[in-house]
């Protein structure tokens, strides 16, 4: 099974969700207005989250009229309704979840977006935040093989913790041995693959991975 969920975030941010809904699994979810955004793009979504306090009545009974099983909550909680929807999406046990609609707009929302990531660290499912022009993703120590994708020029790694230690990067522009990537360091900022493919690895510490294009 593969979920995407769709939050409502500026939908010029937003791709082309079609080029996403190939797959005969796609699983899609909305979140509060993202629904709509759904909907618009002739996708209706299996399930929807949210308070929904950012829809017209008129727009909530016509997602009402369509056969999306609704989870409503009040708009006094304690958990966001993208964190809502996020966790019950790892509770499906998918092989890949996409969050689109989740940056840009509010920064305080696209970055508590990003933190849910860490959400990912312990299960098996990819967890991806894209945008029109970023893809993000949250790695544990380990080694790992990247491809190039025609879609971004640049890979930056980014410290999640105090220090990443013994990170290794073969078969980009800068590659680096065994070395130490601190939490405020630009080391590992706008690098590039060289080859097809390349490496990466480190050994302690919790990475965050962010492929972009200008």
């Amino acid at each position: 099974m593969k979920i995407r969920i769709v939050a409502g975030g500026p939908e010029y941010l937003i791709p082309d969700l079609n080029t996403y809904h190939s797959s005969p699994d796609c699983v899609w979810v909305g979140v509060d207005r993202g629904t709509l955004y759904l909907i618009e793009k002739q996708i209706t979504p299996n399930y929807a989250f949210g308070d929904f306090d950012s829809v017209t009545a008129i727009e909530k009974r016509k997602m009402g009229q369509l056969q999306i099983k609704i989870n409503e909550y009040c708009s006094e909680k304690d958990a966001t309704d993208m964190e809502i929807a996020l966790e019950w999406a790892l509770t499906q046990n998918p092989e890949e979840i996409l969050l689109f609609g989740a940056s840009g707009g509010r920064l305080d929302h696209e970055l508590m977006n990003i933190q849910l990531l860490y959400k990912s660290r312990y299960c098996s499912a990819s967890v991806k935040l894209i945008d029109l022009k970023n893809e993000i993703s949250l790695y544990m120590p380990g080694s790992y093989k990247i491809e190039q994708d025609e879609k971004y020029d640049y890979i930056s790694f980014l410290s999640q913790t105090d220090e990443v230690r013994g990170i290794t990067l073969e078969g980009f522009k800068y590659p680096l041995k065994h070395a130490v990537l601190t939490a405020g360091s630009s080391l590992c900022i706008s690098n590039e693959l060289v080859n097809k493919s390349g490496t990466y690895s480190f050994d302690s510490g919790i990475i965050l991975m962010v492929k972009s294009r200008d």
